[in-house]
């Protein structure tokens, strides 16, 4: 009897044991399981917190910087700095949010300065567009409401962004271009200066009186109101063409006014031509046949004379 009680209570109190453990365990999966869910929800939160805070941060930004008389008549600096800001604040709500769900920050450093340099290779081109475009705010080459030529593509400066540069064009195209592409083509600022130059070329008659011409087209010049009398109106032989001797005209305006200007002294100067009896002609092609035969014309002018027989014929 006493050799079969010992096995059952060895028995018996390995059971305890094992049940105290197993309950020791789930004592503690379910605080540890408690403390995650208190640390996920707090963690939502601040990260709910942190996208309200970038918000009201960039527009305090926005409101602060607007005071300042260097970025009042800039918004170019003013866009950029408030969105610096708002990124700011989101890296340090994403730090805050990883420390409370447990992970910790010195290994995350460590882990990125590992990955460094696998992160700048994939990040390359993005990297190089944040500094280019930290390269142009300091530059200033450009800012925004200025008509710009980037390789070919025209528009107006509408936003400069840490990666990109947004354009609009005359027909409300929208045109997104990567600051290092923008930092290393060629720019032209058709509105940097305060007065930009017209420039038209007008064609008349070999035969026809070129001072009486480049006098007509000055005249048309001076008398828009638009045009600046410093530096004045000036206009003179530039091209011996085929058919034609190439006047040109020179009008400087205010940067606002140049596109009306130049439409308005293109008609007025070819309206005034007309009126001075001064020949704008066309290109004339001459056939040269093989032989004895004479020259031909290709085109034929057709006068008045030549319409007014051709509807006596057609009348009859």
């Amino acid at each position: 009897m006493s050799n079969t009680a010992a096995p059952i209570a060895e028995a018996v109190a390995a059971g305890r044991q094992a049940i105290a453990v197993d309950a020791a365990m789930i004592a503690k999966l379910t605080d540890m399981a408690g403390d995650f869910a208190i640390n996920f929800s707090i963690a939502a939160l601040i990260f709910v917190a942190t996208l309200f805070a970038a918000k009201w941060a960039s527009g305090a930004a926005r409101r602060t910087l607007s005071r300042v008389r260097g970025f009042r008549h800039d918004p170019t600096v003013l866009s950029f700095a408030v969105q610096v800001v708002r990124i700011v604040v989101i890296i340090i709500g994403m730090i805050a949010v990883l420390q409370r769900l447990g992970v910790q920050t010195t290994s995350i450093i460590a882990v990125l300065g590992a990955a460094s340099l696998a992160v700048g290779l994939a990040l390359q081109g993005t990297l190089t567009n944040v500094a280019s475009g930290i390269m142009l705010l300091i530059l200033r080459p450009y800012k925004v409401g200025d008509v710009v030529d980037v390789g070919g593509m025209s528009g107006t400066v509408q936003r400069l962004d840490l990666f990109t540069t947004q354009l609009s064009n005359a027909n409300n195209h929208k045109i997104v271009i990567p600051n290092s592409k923008v930092l290393g083509d060629s720019l032209t600022n058709l509105t940097g200066q305060k007065t930009r130059r017209i420039e038209i070329n007008f064609t008349v008659g070999y035969g026809d009186d070129l001072n009486e011409a480049r006098r007509v087209l000055t005249d048309v010049a001076g008398a828009h109101d638009k045009v600046l009398h410093d530096p004045q109106p000036w206009s003179g032989v530039t091209g011996l063409l085929d058919s034609a001797v190439q006047v040109t005209l020179h009008a400087w305006v205010e940067v606002g006014d140049w596109w009306q200007t130049q439409a308005d002294l293109m008609q007025g100067g070819k309206e005034a031509l007309d009126a001075a009896g001064i020949e704008i002609p066309f290109p004339h092609q001459v056939a040269v046949p093989y032989g004895d035969e004479d020259v031909m014309p290709v085109v034929r002018v057709k006068t008045a004379d030549d319409d007014h027989a051709d509807r006596k014929a057609t009348t009859r």
